[in-house]
Order: C-alpha cells, then structure tokens, then sequence
C-alpha cells in the first residue's frame, strides 16, 4: 500500500516565529529554478515599505502553495462568506491613497 512508506514530520515553531509578521502587501518574482515571494508591509502615503519576509520555494512547492490556499479560502468562504475586494465609497480604481493589491489584474 502506498501508506506503508508514510513517515510522520514533526514540526518545531519556535516562539519568535509563531508571532508571526503582518505582511497586506507581496511581491512576487520567480526564475528557472524558484518562486520568490516577498511579503510586505505597506502604510498610506509612506513613501518606503518594509519587506517583512521574503520565502523562496521550487516552483512544484509553489503550486502546492496555492492549492492549498485556494482550498483553504474555499472552506472560508464556506464558513463565512465570500472574501470581497473592498472599494472606498464614491471612488474607483487605486487613485485616492488605497492599497495597491498586486493580485487584481
């Protein structure tokens, strides 16, 4: 059987690392070999951002990446709601000091 082989992984978080960084910004780049993903914080009419941490993964593990992401906002949305895009009343677009989202085309 195909679980026979199966072994179980241990994950250690350490306390520095489960504090986690608040990121509401990604940049993300690849080349042959890797996907870069670049997680940002960005603040209203800052002129810097900082990037808060930057994960590097082969592109067969980036796709895991978004499976499991698309999975798991599915089971959110299941839960509570479709995730909408916000928009600010009586404005259009990205022209009044919103946040940039790198993900709408």
């Amino acid at each position: 059987m195909a679980n026979e082989n199966k072994t179980e992984l241990k994950i250690e978080l350490t306390p520095e690392v489960a504090a986690g960084h608040y990121a509401n910004f990604a940049v993300i780049a690849h080349s042959a070999n890797e996907f870069f993903i670049d997680f940002v914080s960005v603040a209203p009419n800052m002129p810097q951002a900082k990037v808060q941490s930057r994960i590097i993964m082969t592109p067969e593990n980036a796709k895991n990446v978004l499976y499991a992401l698309r999975d798991n906002i599915a089971k959110y949305e299941a839960t509570f709601g479709e995730i909408k895009h916000k928009v600010p009343k009586n404005q259009s677009g990205n022209g009044g000091g919103d946040l940039p989202n790198p993900f709408m085309a």
